[in-house]
């Protein structure tokens, strides 16, 4: 499941209060989004169930991808404990991205 986000407080407070969380920056008009955002989804409910999945517009809330110096989609961003384990933009392949979490996975959550 993907939940949005929609004010930087939320995001402060998910990313601390998270064991796992992913956030992902985009727009609507992103058409490679539109592929890559739910095969991301199901990748982390298949291998990753206790990382949450978090979805930010960049263009409704700029406040927020400002302030974590996002300037490009789709931006992945990876939080482990309240810390940024993780930053993806642009060309990010699925397989690359579950072998980079699978580790750090196990050490954090397992």
């Amino acid at each position: 499941m993907i939940h949005s986000i929609t004010s930087l407080e939320k995001f402060n407070e998910k990313r601390i209060n998270s064991p796992g969380a992913l956030f992902y920056f985009s727009h609507e008009r992103c058409n490679v989004c539109k592929v890559l955002k739910p095969k991301i989804s199901e990748m982390l409910q298949a291998s990753f169930p206790k990382i949450e999945m978090f979805y930010c517009d960049m263009e409704l809330y700029p406040k927020i991808s400002g302030q974590n110096s996002i300037f490009t989609v789709p931006t992945i961003l990876v939080f482990f404990e309240g810390k940024e384990f993780l930053r993806k933009s642009r060309n990010i392949g699925v397989e690359e991205l579950r072998n980079e979490l699978d580790r750090t996975y196990s050490l954090f959550i397992d």
